[in-house]
């Protein structure tokens, strides 16, 4: 009987469980390049590797580390030699600074003091020209502060001002919306003047003969100062007959649609006393009135 032979064949190795991260292995077993590898093998035969051996390399390296902490040293110590300098120009620039708003500020006080200095002597110079009438000149002109029974509207922007669609404002230069524009304000005022009033004024701002209602954006000038919604309007004149004259106006009717079509919220209720206050500047443009006989006044007309 014959002897069966022995099996020589052997299992194969296990995988390794990183085969499939073979470019990972690669680079994890040559983190070095082979040309950065020959030239450390190179320095380490010379014996050229790590520290310098002779004493001309050992001075160099200690030269070369006294240098570079010489110049940390003296950078410090010019920081800390300039930091006073720093916050001394600092200090001298802000007092410039307060040394200036103090001017300005005075300056400012001085102004406001002439112009009221001659707005005094205007509104003096109207009531010694107009005679026996200069109260009645002085009050048409807005130069004297007024009190009396009249009319309290009270205009304010719509809740949502971004309405949009028709309604009373035929001028494509503004903007159907809920917001209240120069233009009706004049509207607004010129309907009082027609009504019957005798002295208006708008958030405190008198106005006279020479007022201007202006628009600069969405906001709204009297004489070149802006006013802040809700506007109050407020107007001398007979309470009752005042507010049925302007609601029945032209005017009045062109408030009431821009109520209906914009949602701008408007009320007018008669007074039995309101105060409106001297307009803040007066300009004078007609000549001083000269004696009978002389040239302006046998022909009638003034000088500028």
């Amino acid at each position: 009987m014959s002897q069966q032979s022995p099996d020589r064949s052997t299992a194969p190795p296990p995988a390794r469980p990183d085969a499939s991260m073979s470019l990972l292995n690669n680079v994890m077993d040559h983190s070095l390049d082979d040309g950065y590898a020959e030239a450390s093998a190179r320095r380490r035969a010379d014996g050229s590797a790590g520290l310098p051996r002779t004493l001309k390399s050992k001075l160099g390296l200690a030269a070369g580390l006294v240098v570079a902490a010489l110049v940390v040293t003296l950078g410090a110590a010019e920081a800390r030699i300039s930091a006073p300098v720093v916050a001394k120009e600092r200090e001298e620039l802000i007092d410039r600074i307060d040394a200036e708003t103090e001017a300005a500020d005075t300056l400012e006080s001085d102004v406001d003091a002439l112009r009221r200095d001659v707005s005094e002597r205007q509104r003096k110079a109207l009531e010694q020209h107009g005679g026996d009438r200069g109260q009645l000149v002085a009050l048409l002109a807005g130069a004297t502060p007024v009190e009396g029974p009249g009319v309290k509207l009270v205009v304010d922007d719509a809740k949502d001002t971004d309405q949009g669609g028709g309604g009373p404002r035929e001028s494509t230069g503004f903007a159907d919306t809920g917001r209240m524009r120069d233009r009706d304000m004049q509207r607004v005022v010129n309907g009082l003047w027609e009504s019957g009033a005798e002295a208006i004024a708008i958030n405190g701002q008198r106005l006279t003969a020479l007022s201007a209602i202006r628009a600069a954006g969405d906001a709204i000038l009297v004489d070149n100062r802006p006013l802040v919604p809700p506007y109050t309007v407020l107007a001398v004149g007979d309470g009752k007959k005042l507010a049925s004259a302007f609601q029945d106006s032209a005017d009045g009717q062109y408030l009431q649609a821009l109520k209906e079509s914009f949602d701008i919220r408007t009320s007018i209720s008669d007074q039995a006393k309101v105060r409106l206050p001297a307009a803040p500047s007066l300009i004078v443009r007609t000549a001083e009135p000269k004696a009978a006989g002389s040239g302006a006044a046998d022909t009638g007309k003034g000088t500028s």
